[in-house]
């Protein structure tokens, strides 16, 4: 579910790589990455996540269901909560009842390490940490998570949650502010202001694309009792440290606007991920750097960028 997009379609990748056979839902009428177009390993099914018999098409022969839709954005999901509940909470439980009739043997949840925890009381924050999210996205991702533990208590359905932290790297969309570091980094390379919200000390955990990847395909084969996992770097990085990275790599400064503070941000969001060192056997390969060069790599060779 959501294959096509920035996490799904890396997902796929890796997923071939590991000798797997992928099917792909998405909407329709989404630019599918040419990388994957011609791999006659993926089955692509089209159609809208909310329509049962859309996901019914793609459902029979699936082993192991990855779920990376969201239909809203963090930022966005206060405007209208209902539609938040309508699109992901009602859409899943309809994906969930269908992967039951289909007798998928494990649903694994991209569910949002930035979100769920809301204001930390401790840092970096642990899984066990008190879940009061300040977006309806992060209420949303955990009822998800919550009714995953009630179809494996009354169905036996295996899951996983990965709560991950802020992903970034190559393809992820900048039309839609899917992440600040693609953002930030498409409009200095276009001479644009950026625009900050407060005064740019708000931190967050920053994870490249190709490790969160690896994560999920760790969660493949996974046994064990623990059935969430925070998925980041461990160390957090400020929108001012991003911006410094930025400039130190396209040595240029970068113009900036600083504007009020927005009520729902917390100060700072650093992940503790030694349960999944310890339990998934998983760890960050890939430091900020390397995946900040990476990206802009990619929008160097990408002049057409979204």
């Amino acid at each position: 579910m959501g294959g096509a997009g920035f996490i799904g379609s890396h997902l796929a990748e890796g997923l071939l790589a590991a000798g797997h056979q992928v099917k792909i839902f998405d909407r329709p009428n989404l630019v599918r990455p040419e990388n994957l177009l011609a791999d006659p390993r993926i089955e692509w099914y089209d159609g809208d996540f909310l329509n049962q018999d859309d996901v019914a098409r793609a459902m029979p022969g699936v082993e192991i269901l990855f779920h990376l839709v969201s239909a809203t954005l963090p930022k966005s999901s206060n405007d209208n909560p209902l539609y938040d509940v309508e699109s992901n909470i009602m859409g899943t439980l309809r994906v969930l009842d269908l992967a039951r009739i289909h007798q998928v043997k494990r649903v694994i949840f991209a569910s949002s390490g930035g979100t769920v925890y809301g204001i930390p009381q401790t840092v970096p924050i642990a899984e066990t940490h008190a879940t009061e999210p300040r977006v309806s996205y992060g209420i949303s991702k955990l009822a998800i998570e919550k009714y995953l533990h009630l179809y494996h208590a009354l169905y036996g359905m295996e899951y996983c949650v990965l709560r991950i932290a802020n992903p970034f790297g190559e393809r992820q969309r900048v039309s839609t502010a899917q992440g600040a570091v693609a953002v930030f980094l498409h409009q200095a390379l276009h001479n644009q202001t950026i625009h900050i919200w407060g005064d740019g000390s708000v931190t967050r955990d920053y994870i490249y694309i190709k490790d969160v990847v690896q994560a999920f395909i760790q969660a493949l084969s996974y046994t064990g009792e623990q059935r969430v996992f925070n998925i980041g770097s461990g160390h957090g990085l400020s929108i001012n440290d991003i911006l410094a990275a930025i400039e130190n790599l396209l040595d240029k400064p970068v113009e900036r606007s600083y504007e009020n503070a927005r009520s729902f941000d917390v100060p700072v969001n650093v992940l503790d991920i030694s349960c999944a060192r310890t339990q998934l056997g998983w760890q960050p390969a890939v430091d900020f750097h390397d995946g900040l060069v990476n990206t802009l790599l990619w929008m160097r060779q990408e002049p057409h960028v979204r």
